[in-house]
């Protein structure tokens, strides 16, 4: 009896995906991730680089489906009202792999600047996050780094000409390097950095 039990209990443990679990390595990147970044020294290295404000702040920690972000990309200029505003949602595919969905939020506007308010931030309503389909990055476990992209074509994008976009992401412990582009239906470039991407410096804790 005690033997049929232990392996139910066991089954049952492996059937449960690695995103529903809190494991390490979960936990390890979501670390890497979360923090307030500039990229002030590349953009005074080289003009063709705006100046950008990244806030990447956890949310909802008590979740079992992963990890979840609440993330603002604004010029530092006009860092009250970002271009970019979404919610990330990490999950583990295995010990090395991870993947990154892209959610919108519903009437974001009004939540600009929460990144400093637990309570805000702990406030935000899971229904009102748009899933952008096709525009999930994998991420590889490359050591200490994380490096991923999305996949091909499939993250559409209506921003100016462009036709779809593409993400690329290197993740360190002390910075992030993102390079966005979009791109029309011809595969021309139509917006995003060309030389290379944007090199984001993390803020001491």
């Amino acid at each position: 009896m005690k033997n049929t039990l232990l392996a139910t209990l066991v089954a049952f443990a492996l059937s449960i995906p690695a995103s529903a679990q809190r494991t390490r390595g979960l936990e390890q990147i979501a670390y890497t991730l979360a923090g307030s970044y500039t990229s002030a020294e590349q953009a005074k290295s080289d003009i063709s680089y705006f100046e950008i404000e990244l806030e990447m702040v956890r949310i909802w920690p008590k979740r079992k489906d992963g990890a979840w972000f609440y993330v603002e990309q604004a010029i530092a200029a006009n860092k009250a009202k970002p271009y970019r505003q979404r919610v990330y949602h990490v999950q583990e595919i295995n010990d090395s792999t991870y993947t990154s969905d892209i959610h919108t939020i519903k009437g974001g506007e009004a939540l600009f600047g929460i990144y400093n308010d637990p309570v805000a931030l702990e406030a935000i309503n899971p229904d009102s996050l748009g899933l952008l389909d096709g525009c999930t990055i994998t991420l590889q476990r490359r050591g200490s780094v994380y490096v991923g992209s999305t996949r091909g074509r499939d993250c559409s994008n209506a921003w100016g000409k462009a036709a779809y976009a593409t993400s690329e992401v290197s993740v360190f412990t002390d910075r992030m390097v993102s390079w966005d582009r979009g791109y029309d239906a011809k595969g021309v470039q139509v917006w995003g950095a060309e030389k290379g991407g944007y090199v984001f410096i993390k803020r001491k804790r």
